[in-house]
């Protein structure tokens, strides 16, 4: 179905401001770096700048109607091109994904956690895109602007995929209820943005609210080692578990550091172990649940697990220009992500096994106690080299340094820069891992490029 000027206005109980009510609305956008010829530009104030402002700027790149704020509607100009004005662009946003979904009808997958999101969701991706077309999110596209534009792509998909992020109660229930998942996941329950929430309780809170909007013949797949989780009394009557600890519906047998097993309709199946990390299994293990309840074949489910090609910046890896391996985790990090990360570049061949760790961020009181697991974990499992870099990530160095005895502590990356520069060599492997907040990937493009 596509949709017109007129019916964008009555399903976001807007008015037309100007322009022809009959142009075709086929694509959505909220950026005028990227926006394409014949997109809808949603005008959206933000904290930094208001986005209506640049209406005119998405007419000369081709938008073909804009939908901008009332209270942005004394500074518009008529212009002959479709204008539509709603009180609130966000609610018009949520509208606009909610009757898509009523009208195309697809299976929603959604998934939450405090850690793994991309990583779990990339995994399903690959099981399930063998038998259905399948939407996934572009980038980071997981919150109350994200998620609806990703629904807002919708075609001819048959299954869209979507993850669900928060930084405060309320806003994963909002998405929930946007969104209506025929399946939702949820990963782990882990001290990331504990700042804002408070509590190891309230995280857990937060992640299940995306049950608010699951429907009632749902499904919820739990990661059932979590002890958050395990623990959780959940409102919910359809749980599946996945588990290496505790015994779940699929748990995983076996385990070495090629492969491991899973007892399928009681039958036990092979699966790659591709990163060779407790985290990275869990996840594989909510992916697995998740193809076989969309009746994916077991041997295609293996097949996609090997193929399956992580978003970049989680454990990707790279070559520096004289052959070092660098492993860029990058992306985002808390304790228990970057303890995965160390595990897996004790896996990875090199002569000497190097990480360059930074700030977890959004701690709190938590700070000193969260980064100090790393430094303990480096105590009992010793590596070659450690570079610290950060306000916090000292307390990594600091706990660390107790068993471990190459550890340079810097307070910036520029600071560092000189010192990796001279340490690394040819035959080196390297973890580069920090919150996103702290930009690690320009020191992974650094030692690309210098070492």
């Amino acid at each position: 179905m596509i949709w017109k000027v007129r019916d964008i206005v009555k399903i976001c109980n807007g008015k037309l401001y100007c322009g022809d009510e009959n142009v075709t609305c086929q694509k959505f956008s909220n950026d005028t770096r990227t926006i394409n010829n014949g997109d809808i530009y949603i005008g959206i104030k933000g904290d930094q700048f208001d986005g209506n402002s640049f209406y005119q700027d998405a007419f000369e790149k081709g938008a073909g109607a804009c939908i901008l704020e009332k209270s942005y509607e004394s500074e518009i100009k008529v212009t002959d091109k479709p204008i539509i004005i709603v009180k609130d662009s966000i609610e018009a946003l949520k509208n606009l994904a909610m009757a898509k979904l009523e009208i195309y009808k697809p299976k929603v997958i959604a998934v939450t956690g405090s850690v793994g999101k991309t990583s779990t969701r990339d995994m399903i991706y690959s099981i399930i895109s063998k038998k259905y077309k399948t939407l996934i999110p572009e980038k980071n596209y997981n919150n109350h602007i994200g998620l609806p534009l990703t629904i807002l792509k919708l075609q001819d998909e048959e299954i869209i995929l979507l993850e669900m992020g928060m930084n405060h109660l309320g806003e994963i229930e909002y998405l929930s209820n946007i969104a209506k998942p025929d399946v939702a996941v949820i990963t782990n329950i882990l001290p990331v943005h504990i700042e804002n929430l408070g509590s190891m309780e309230n995280i857990l809170k937060a992640k299940l609210e995306i049950t608010s909007g699951l429907k009632k013949d749902g499904i919820l797949i739990i990661n059932n080692d979590d002890e958050y989780l395990h623990n959780a009394k959940i409102d919910f009557s359809n749980i599946i578990t996945c588990g290496i600890k505790n015994n779940s519906t699929f748990k995983a047998l076996d385990i070495n550091d090629t492969d491991f097993e899973v007892n399928i309709k009681n039958k036990n199946f092979q699966f790659v172990n591709s990163i060779g990390t407790n985290g990275y299994l869990l996840n594989s293990l909510i992916a697995i649940a998740v193809g076989v309840h969309f009746d994916i074949q077991v041997k295609d489910i293996e097949e996609a697990l090997r193929e399956c090609k992580l978003t970049s910046g989680r454990l990707e890896k790279l070559h520096s220009n004289k052959g070092a391996l660098i492993i860029n985790d990058s992306y985002n990090a808390n304790a228990t992500s970057m303890i995965n990360s160390l595990e897996y570049l004790k896996k990875e061949k090199g002569e000497r096994k190097i990480a360059i760790l930074g700030d977890i961020n959004e701690l709190g009181d938590y700070a000193k106690e969260e980064h100090s697991k790393v430094g303990k974990y480096l105590a009992e499992n010793s590596i070659d080299y450690l570079i610290t870099i950060g306000n916090n990530a000292k307390y990594i160095s600091d706990e660390a340094s107790k068993c471990m005895k190459n550890i340079k502590y810097f307070e910036t990356k520029e600071e560092a820069k000189e010192f990796i520069k001279q340490l690394i060599k040819p035959t080196d492997a390297i973890v580069i891992k920090a919150s996103n907040s702290c930009k690690f990937i320009e020191l992974v493009n650094f030692i690309k490029e210098n070492c």
